[in-house]
């Protein structure tokens, strides 16, 4: 029998706190696994301290941050503190079918290290404020990485924790958190298995911020595979630049009669810079490896 502890992070989710709670009863009372369930309190200004209180002597494991530290903080106490070797994370404001969690975790067999409930299932309550951003991101990210993801920062996943371990140090404290595991993950060639789930209106106010945020999201994209596989980001950028020092050389010829052969030069030196910057980058990268 495997065993599995389910991680909530909670700040002030006091509306949809308890309904995460009975789900949380009832897979403890099903479920066919041993279930250690750990919610982490990130500093709450609303009931929600108050009711994890109230789980003081049931099987439940309570932690607490004095003050907010970030989505990504509270999911990393967790896990630290979390006794099994199989880890799932959920969220708790009724977003999720946390009635899926025993479903994914049963799929997490075999040579796979992470199942992903993502959000592609029949019922998908998202505004559309999130969802284009989201598509952009997960285009970007599918194209960085060379695989296919269909959603890239879904919350609710099963995941070995031995696996995550060895990339703590370089996991976020904020929403990021979801993003950079499951880009560190596939660019290390660990197998990642999709489930399509439904995805419900979530109970109280959002803590993302679309347009900051997918900013953010876009930049830790780029840097997590520059961290990875160097050449995906440099390869790229030299190839435009050496294009673009002979659109250069050709469209002053046309125009002028002239070739700017000086600009040609140092725009195509420049590519060549970061090329072996890259280059470079990629050794390193391997070598760490």
């Amino acid at each position: 029998m495997k065993k599995l502890s389910i991680i909530i992070p909670v700040f002030n989710e006091q509306e949809g706190l308890e309904k995460t709670i009975r789900e949380m009863d009832g897979l403890l009372k099903t479920s066919e696994f041993e279930v250690e369930i750990v919610f982490v309190n990130d500093g709450s200004t609303d009931k929600s301290g108050e009711i994890l209180r109230g789980l003081v002597g049931r099987s439940y494991k309570v932690l607490h941050h004095e003050t907010n530290q970030g989505y990504g903080a509270a999911l990393k106490t967790g896990i630290k503190n979390a006794s099994s070797e199989y880890i799932c994370i959920t969220d708790a404001d009724g977003t999720y079918p946390n009635g899926e969690i025993l479903k994914l975790a049963y799929m997490l067999t075999g040579d796979y290290s992470m199942v992903v409930g993502a959000r592609t299932g029949d019922v998908v309550r998202e505004s559309l404020l999130r969802r284009f951003p989201k598509l952009i991101l997960n285009k970007l990210a599918s194209y960085l990485s060379e695989i296919s993801i269909p959603d890239l920062n879904s919350g609710l996943r099963v995941m070995k924790k031995d696996v995550v371990e060895k990339y703590v140090k370089i996991l976020p404290n904020g929403f990021s958190f979801t993003t950079t595991i499951t880009l560190a993950m596939l660019t290390n060639d660990y197998k990642v298995k999709y489930v399509p789930v439904n995805y419900f209106k979530r109970k109280g106010k959002s803590k993302i911020k679309p347009i900051r945020d997918t900013l953010n999201f876009i930049q830790l994209i780029i840097r997590t595979v520059l961290y990875f596989n160097p050449l995906k980001i440099f390869f790229p950028l030299s190839l435009f630049l050496i294009l673009f020092a002979f659109l250069v050389l050709i469209g002053s010829w046309v125009q002028t009669g002239k070739a700017f052969d000086v600009t040609f030069g140092i725009i195509l030196m420049t590519a060549v810079m970061v090329l072996a910057i890259g280059m470079l980058a990629d050794l390193i990268d391997k070598r760490s490896q």
